[in-house]
């Protein structure tokens, strides 16, 4: 059977995920900063589950997570980076070592968590590599440039990733949710401390005193994560999988927005050659 190994599963996502991996009869390594909190899951399914501690920040508990996971279960064969939080204001709010920590966690724990177990997946020439990013990456709202700015990041490295893997048998998917209804907006958001006055209603307006969107978001996480392992089982798993109808409407209207001041502006684009 299948190991999974999923980073941030004490709430949303990655909780369900977990259930959903651990339904399927799968082993599961569940981690949390707080690994009391991921414990119920393996007191439920004590053969497949195993908790532990993990910041994905940290160096020496990154690699001690994978050398217990494969010490316990042999091998990681799905890596599912998910740990990860928001955080809002406008970028001249932005506080440079929040922005540096949201970072960390964001884009640079998932690269740490990756070249972990890489060499194991190397050497099976097998694996699969989930990272969890967000529709943000792609519509960039006003006081998410920061957060959208990452998880962008995350994409574009994910994109060379594939191209490196793919030979090796190990495939590499992005997953952009819309909004679903977990704790992102709510506990796990973070923001600037001071707002800007001039950007009221811009980067203001999504700030969390002003957001009415938590609790009423029309993902439901439980589906999504039964999405997430259609898609890493198919033969054919796709780079992107779009969480959300909120997402592909997203999408669509960035792409026919991009399309359209290409088409605008393909003069000035062609006109840069040397003259023949």
């Amino acid at each position: 059977m299948p190991t999974w190994l999923i980073t941030g599963c004490s709430t949303g996502l990655g909780r369900h995920l977990a259930e959903a991996v651990l339904g399927r009869g799968y082993n599961a390594i569940v981690t949390a900063r707080d690994a009391a909190k991921v414990q119920d899951l393996v007191d439920a399914h004590p053969d497949t589950a195993l908790a532990l501690a993990l910041d994905v920040t940290e160096d020496v508990q990154v690699a001690n997570a994978v050398q217990q996971a494969e010490e316990r279960f042999v091998s990681v064969d799905v890596l599912v980076n998910n740990a990860g939080y928001g955080y809002r204001a406008a970028v001249e709010e932005g506080e440079e070592p929040e922005v540096a920590k949201l970072f960390d966690t964001n884009f640079f724990g998932p690269v740490a968590m990756i070249k972990a177990v890489l060499p194991g997946m190397r050497a099976r020439r097998d694996g699969a590599i989930v990272n969890i990013s967000s529709i943000g990456a792609r519509i960039s709202p006003p006081g998410s440039g920061y957060y959208s700015a990452a998880k962008a990041a995350l994409e574009a490295m994910s994109a060379s990733l594939r191209r490196e893997l793919e030979p090796l048998g190990i495939t590499v998917t992005v997953v952009e949710p819309g909004g679903f209804r977990t704790d992102f907006a709510g506990r796990s958001l973070q923001q600037s401390r001071d707002a800007i006055a001039d950007y009221a209603d811009t980067a203001g307006r999504r700030r969390k005193e002003h957001d009415t969107a938590h609790g009423t978001q029309p993902g439901d996480p439980a589906r999504a994560a039964q999405a997430i392992i259609t898609a890493v089982e198919a033969p054919d798993s796709p780079f992107l999988l779009l969480l959300g109808k909120d997402a592909l409407a997203g999408f669509r209207a960035v792409v026919e927005a991009q399309d359209k001041e290409l088409v605008a502006w393909e003069e000035l684009s062609l006109s840069t050659g040397f003259s023949t």
